[in-house]
């Protein structure tokens, strides 16, 4: 079974869940164009650097002399779900996978591809709205415009941008997938 992104439910709100997200661990690109495409051509290089085109960080100990020696490359396993935000440009998308629970800045592997960039995320509460359907820019701003109003109707402060979270992958049908809209918000 694919890992997820651990969270805490903080509160339950009309229209939307509180959680805590603890700090993880990411590997993200910025890519250009429409929201449909964006997820497609950040795909490829992402599963690239979790197939192995990467550096490990983690020392593989060697007979003589005694000192740790790096190993070539490593493979992460796919967790879920796929982030994607808009960048700092109309245009511009980040698209995030989040990595697995048992890396940490030290250990997690060095992209290979300077497409790809790691870092780490600090903890956040955020508020986030469940839904199931097609990946399609419209209904993802319909929930994006949704839960930016319940939020301020909790009475809420959103401290971020909104980001969209895919869980299943492109063979699923629209109807059974899970996807959700995700807000930070003030403490």
């Amino acid at each position: 079974m694919t890992e997820r992104q651990p969270y805490r439910t903080v509160a339950r709100h009309p229209g939307f869940e509180l959680r805590r997200y603890p700090a993880h661990l990411v590997a993200e690109v910025r890519v250009e164009g429409t929201f449909e495409s964006a997820g497609s051509a950040a795909f490829r290089p992402l599963a690239r650097y979790l197939s192995g085109a990467n550096r490990s960080r983690r020392a593989v100990p060697v007979a003589a002399p005694a000192t740790p020696q790096l190993a070539g490359s490593e493979r992460i396993a796919m967790t879920a779900p796929v982030l994607q935000e808009e960048g700092d440009r109309p245009g511009s998308w980040l698209v995030r996978f989040v990595m697995p629970a048992g890396f940490t800045p030290a250990t997690l592997p060095e992209p290979t591809d300077p497409l790809v960039t790691t870092r780490e995320i600090p903890a956040q509460l955020a508020a986030a709205m469940r839904f199931s359907g097609r990946w399609t820019a419209r209904n993802f701003e319909r929930r994006a415009t949704a839960l930016g109003r319940a939020v301020t109707a909790a009475g809420l402060r959103p401290t971020g941008a909104i980001r969209y979270a895919r869980f299943d992958p492109p063979w699923r049908p629209w109807f059974l997938r899970r996807n959700e809209v995700v807000l930070p918000v003030a403490e």
